[in-house]
This record gives C-alpha cells, structure tokens and sequence, in this order.
C-alpha cells in the first residue's frame, strides 16, 4: 500500500487527504504542519503531498529532494519564482503541480482548449468563478487553469489575452480576449464556468465541487500514480491519460 505523507495536515485539505485515502488504497505515513521536519516525513514515505502556502514551497521540495520522494504540488498562488523551483526539483524527483486535483475540471480543461480551437476568435470567452468567504486568491488558481487552456487553443500566451479588472473600462472588448470575474462567499466550494459566447449562440461549460472531497479524492489518485512515475514535472491531464 502507498503511503502517503501530507504537508499541511491540519488544513482543510490536509484532513480531508486523511479521511479518504483508505477509500482509495492509500495508507498515510504522517503529517506535518508550520514547524515540522519535512525531511523526515519525507524519508517515510513514499510520496509527499503539499497543501501549504507559497512560503513553504521551497523547503517542501527541498525535503523532497534530498529524500528522493516523489511530491504532489497542490498550493495555489504561485509565482514565476515558484514555478522555477519546481523546475528545478523534478528534475530530481517525480514532481506533480496543479492548481486544483478535480478530475472533473481535468477534463473540463481539456474542452475548452478543443472549443477554444474550433470555434475561433470571434466567440468571447469570460470565465467566472465562485468559492468560500476564506479563500485568499483571486482569480482562482483553477479559473486560472480554465484560462490557460483557453489561451492554449488560441495559440497565445494567457498574460497576452486576460482582463481580470474591466472596472473604468471605456469602450468594446477587444477580440480574442478571456475575460475573469471572481465571486467571494458563503461556504462555496467551488464553482466555474467557462462562457462562450458567439454571435446568436453561447456555449457554457461548467463545473460545480459539491464538497471538498473531491479534491482530496483526486489529490490522493494523483499520488498513487505519480509514487511509479522517474524523476520529471508531471501534470493532472497525464493521471488521466489526456
């Protein structure tokens, strides 16, 4: 059975990643929070799973490293630096970053980067997404996510085309842009659309989390797959084989 060690185990995530790995053929070999010895939850274990915050990133993948285990990377809000550090890391270990461990918007992704391509950019798309009065990014890394595969499709960068804040805007959109729109509430675990709107018809794809489980579910599915994977930057799409 593969264990699994969570960083981040008193967190909304980390908890859940405990109530269901049984479920799934998992056993959990530990969890650490602020303060714990990664290293030594990494060196009993047979993959990580990482649900902190940006500022520990770099010692998580240390650990990772010098354990020779392989990590999921699950925390949102990441920057450029971020990235380059995971970079650097799977090229020593298995490594699997994403913005959301849902298979459903795994595949949800993969959609909209097809409609995106076929339909061109005459349809706009606007991505619109809702969470709980708590969380802390906006937009949302999964929205983010959705984007990317957006811009993906059209064949451009997605800083190139994205319009987070239409607030004292003057005039029409401009063609071929992605437009965000976030909504903060409540205890929404998670909503997004992704809109295509043409001219006379509009196609809206979408996905609603009904409970945090589903991210724990997937998040332990990505650790069982990646626990076989050699040394290399992995994502999502490839436990599904997309």
């Amino acid at each position: 059975m593969t264990a699994i060690g969570i960083l981040g185990s008193d967190g909304r995530m980390g908890r859940a990643i405990a109530a269901v790995a049984s479920d799934l053929g998992a056993s959990v070999a530990g969890g650490i929070d602020a303060g714990g010895d990664a290293l030594a939850l990494a060196r009993m274990c047979d993959v990580l799973v990482d649900f902190t915050a940006p500022s520990a990133l770099e010692a998580n993948l240390a650990a990772a490293c010098e354990a020779g285990t392989p990590i999921v990377v699950g925390t949102t809000g990441l920057t450029a630096q971020h990235h380059a550090l995971i970079d650097n890391a799977a090229a020593r270990v298995a490594l699997l970053q994403t913005s959301t461990t849902s298979l459903g918007i795994t595949l949800l992704a993969r959609l909209v980067a097809d409609a995106a391509e076929k339909l061109g950019p005459d349809w706009d798309i606007e991505i619109v997404e809702a969470h709980h009065r708590h969380k802390v990014d906006a937009p949302s890394g999964t929205a983010l996510l959705l984007g990317e595969a957006a811009a993906e499709g059209r064949g451009a960068p997605l800083n190139d085309l994205k319009v987070v804040d239409r607030a004292g805007l003057i005039g029409a959109r401009a063609e071929g842009t992605i437009g965000f729109a976030s909504i903060r509430g409540g205890s929404i675990a998670g909503d997004h659309q992704v809109i295509f709107a043409g001219p006379g018809e509009r196609l809206e794809l979408t996905h609603r989390a009904e409970s945090r489980e589903i991210f724990a579910r997937g998040a332990v599915r990505a650790a069982l797959w990646l626990a076989g994977q050699p040394a290399g930057r992995y994502a999502m799409a490839e436990v599904l084989g997309l």
